[in-house]
Formats: structure tokens, sequence, C-alpha cells
């Protein structure tokens, strides 16, 4: 799946939560969030609009390196990314409740990472056919 096919389907699929998702449909998109991020806290940074605050220690008026659009980013891709993940974890034959294990610190993170870059299960499992279509080891094997 390319840069652009993976952007396109994980918003038109940005509340579907069956299926599957394959590794590379995740992390093009995972890629763009973080360029989006990026770009939205420059355009803060330009236009003035990074959150500000003052800092106790020194009374100094500090700014954040974020603000509004960096924030509203962040909302217009949370529901797709929690869709692309759910869909990730069911192609490694695990449970989209599995997220959750995230907030178990250090290890529940590395652990979820882990799970998201393994290769999904061969042929169809418990959540549905495999998203290239047919069982690679027919192809490769």
């Amino acid at each position: 799946m390319t840069f652009g096919e993976a952007i396109r389907t994980c918003f038109s699929k940005f509340t579907t939560w069956q299926g599957r998702a394959s590794r590379s449909e995740y992390w093009w998109f995972v890629l763009f969030g973080l360029l989006c991020q990026i770009v939205a806290a420059i355009v803060d940074r330009i236009l003035g609009t990074a959150f500000t605050f003052v800092n106790p220690a020194t009374g100094a008026t500090e700014s954040l390196f974020y603000g509004w659009f960096y924030l509203i980013m962040g909302l217009v891709l949370l529901l797709p990314h929690l869709a692309v993940m759910v869909r990730r974890l069911h192609d490694t034959n695990r449970s989209g409740w599995w997220y959750w294990i995230a907030l178990i610190p250090l290890i529940g993170v590395i652990l979820l990472i882990v799970w998201l870059a393994s290769r999904g299960t061969e042929g169809s499992n418990n959540y549905g056919s495999d998203p290239f279509g047919g069982d690679l080891g027919t192809t490769f094997g």
C-alpha cells in the first residue's frame, strides 16, 4: 500500500472497527499524522496561536510549541488513528481492546509497538481475511 492509498483508506474507514489493516497502511498513516502535527505546530508558532503560560519560577510568559491548530489536527486524526490501530491489532489476531495496554507505563507502550510492527497472520483469522487478499504461504512457499 502506498502513502496516498493509506491516507485515503484510513479516512474512508475512520469509524470502521472491523477487519484488518496491513503494516504499511498503519505506519504510513502514523507518518502522515506525525507530519500533520509538525506542520500544525509550525503554523501555530508562525501565527502566534501557540499556548502560553506564566512560569511561576521566573514570572516570565513562555510559549509552548503547540497551540490551537495542533489541537484541532489532533482531534481530526484521533478517530482515524484509533480505527486503523484496532484494525492493525486485528491483523495480528488480537482484540482491538488491547490498545489500552499502552496505559501501562513503558512496558505497555513497548509491547503495543511490537504488536503493531509485527507481521499479521497469514490467511484468514478471527477478524477477517488477509489484507493482501490471499494466503502468502502458498504464493511464496
